[in-house]
């Protein structure tokens, strides 16, 4: 019996992403930009920055994960597929990466929209999982935007060191079984190294957007079609 949980939500957000922290946070992101488009690195940018405006540790991090190098950026501009170009391909899952981000936004926790375009959550894995009452959902409004992109197969990816990713490899065949494409999910070691050689991937992981061949911006997708959540808009005003 899955639990009835909202994913990602901490009550401090509500204060650390209200309008204004969320304009300290875009100030103190076009900051991060101009320093990492120099030459500094991430890391050493954002605690520099983070110091500077009192940021939390939050706050730092959605700052790391929204902002993103120019070259970066355009990079994945370059790569990025519209589910009207995944007729009859077969596309590849970061399973974790994406139905977590969903879960997020089924539970109206925080999201938000970065640089790249993605939509990225401060939901840390950290190696466990368990199934919630958003995670049938969330697979659901997966399975219907493949089928309306009229795809021939979708192969899920999970972390085997997580925690019930075999559990959540058998409620995605379970849920999946009945619509017009071919499905699979495969629990592996390592999913990243894998997902960054291959075409037609849906994620928003940063790493695996710099290196795999294609991807698709599917979370995003569903997100914005379905309503479900306002994410906190930390583009920069990148309009990507």
């Amino acid at each position: 019996m899955t639990k009835t949980l909202k994913r990602g939500y901490v009550p401090s957000d509500d204060k650390e992403f209200c309008d204004n922290a969320v304009k300290t946070l875009c100030k103190a992101g076009e900051e991060l930009y101009y320093l990492i488009n120099r030459g500094y690195s991430i890391k050493g940018a954002s605690v520099f920055i983070g110091n500077h405006y009192l940021l939390s540790e939050r706050q730092r991090l959605a700052l790391v994960r929204a902002v993103s190098p120019q070259k970066s950026i355009i990079h994945r501009k370059k790569k990025e597929l519209s589910v009207a170009e995944i007729e009859g391909k077969t596309v590849h899952i970061d399973g974790f990466n994406t139905i977590i981000t969903l879960e997020v936004a089924f539970s109206d926790s925080l999201l938000f929209k970065c640089m790249d375009g993605t939509i990225r959550d401060l939901a840390a894995l950290r190696g466990t999982y368990r199934l919630i009452d958003k995670t049938d959902i969330s697979i659901i409004h997966i399975g219907e935007i493949l089928e309306k992109s009229k795809v021939s197969e979708a192969v899920f990816y999970l972390d085997a060191p997580v925690s019930n990713s075999g559990r959540l490899k058998m409620r995605i065949t379970e849920l999946l079984s009945e619509f017009d494409f071919k499905v699979q999910a495969k629990v592996i070691d390592d999913v990243d190294s894998v997902l960054a050689t291959l075409d037609n991937v849906v994620t928003s992981d940063a790493i695996i957007l710099d290196n795999c061949i294609s991807w698709i911006n599917l979370a995003r997708k569903i997100i914005e079609e379905n309503g479900c959540h306002k994410y906190v808009d930390l583009s920069l005003g990148s309009n990507l």
